[in-house]
């Protein structure tokens, strides 16, 4: 399960989860990150084997409970680990390694509703790629959706095709704008997943990144870019081809993003957590108590305002 900075965030100056959660469901709500055991178009071939070049083995979900439990029993791991913390939790269902759409409705269906079974679950997340997302599993979200809300989070990273193509994202920023459209239509929110820091970006095409999605977008991860052990851009960065940010770099930037987010768009998360065993680069980002309190200062500092500019 990810706590990630969203659990100690200042909802003041930007639209935190926090806050929107307690607004929807009156009280604070946790997120349970599980695996519904599938894989990725970009790893079995179908459009590339290695996966996205950023991506770990676990299909960016190290922190989703153990697999090879049915989806139950990975909710109530996941449950006995906040549940110390307050009684009578409130929960979203978080589908989150590798891509969460890519099976037959028939698969899907069984997940989802097992995951919305509990009555103190009270939303479902997914996590997935545009490009996987026919209307036959767009019809099916709709159809959960009218149950419990339903979330469908979109790894875009960049509106870039330059950064698209070495990240090996597989698909054109035009599926992406075909999939929010196809989700809003559905009555489906939509959370869009951005890495700054990507190899190549200049800050201002980090901004535009983030300019864009904002734009259309229900929600948006900020993420920092992490390099793990097992990936290929390890390599890349032991060649030396490119350097991950400061923190003083990284906070300068999230002033700016937060700044150009509109004020309704939601702040699922201003960075992240990469596994720490696996953590190559920036080894300053595995100590989270001193990224956040350095960026609250920032903002603080630089008296940013979620959607001022």
């Amino acid at each position: 399960m990810n706590h990630s900075p969203r659990q100690h965030d200042n909802p003041k100056r930007y639209y935190s989860l926090n806050e929107y959660y307690k607004r929807k469901y009156g009280k604070k709500v946790y997120r349970l990150a599980i695996s519904g055991g599938m894989t990725c178009p970009n790893r079995d071939g179908t459009i590339g084997e290695r996966g996205c070049i950023f991506c770990s083995a676990g299909g960016s979900g190290e922190f989703a409970s153990s697999a090879g439990l049915s989806v139950g029993e990975q909710l109530e791991e996941a449950k006995h680990r906040v549940r110390s913390k307050t009684r009578d939790n409130l929960y979203i269902a978080y589908f989150q390694p590798f891509t969460n759409t890519y099976a037959p409705v028939k698969k899907l269906r069984a997940l989802y509703e097992a995951a919305i079974a509990s009555d103190d679950i009270v939303g479902l997340s997914i996590g997935t790629r545009p490009d996987c997302l026919p209307p036959e599993v767009i019809e099916l979200l709709r159809e959960i959706n009218r149950k419990k809300p339903v979330t469908v989070e979109l790894g875009l990273q960049t509106i870039h095709e330059s950064t698209a193509a070495y990240i090996r994202r597989g698909y054109p920023l035009s599926v992406y704008d075909e999939a929010v459209k196809a989700l809003h239509q559905a009555g489906i929110e939509v959370v869009t997943h951005v890495i700054l820091g990507l190899p190549g970006e200049t800050e201002e095409m980090m901004l535009e990144t983030v300019k864009y999605v904002g734009r259309v977008t229900d929600g948006v991860k900020l993420q920092l870019l992490h390099v793990l052990e097992g990936t290929d851009l390890a390599a890349d960065y032991r060649r030396g081809l490119f350097q991950t940010l400061t923190l003083e770099e990284y906070a300068r930037i999230l002033c700016r993003c937060i700044r150009d987010v509109p004020k309704h768009v939601v702040i699922y998360r201003l960075t992240g957590d990469g596994d720490k065993k696996h953590l190559i680069a920036p080894q300053w980002s595995a100590d989270k108590k001193r990224v956040l309190n350095y960026i609250n200062k920032s903002f603080a500092d630089n008296q940013v305002q979620q959607g001022e500019q």
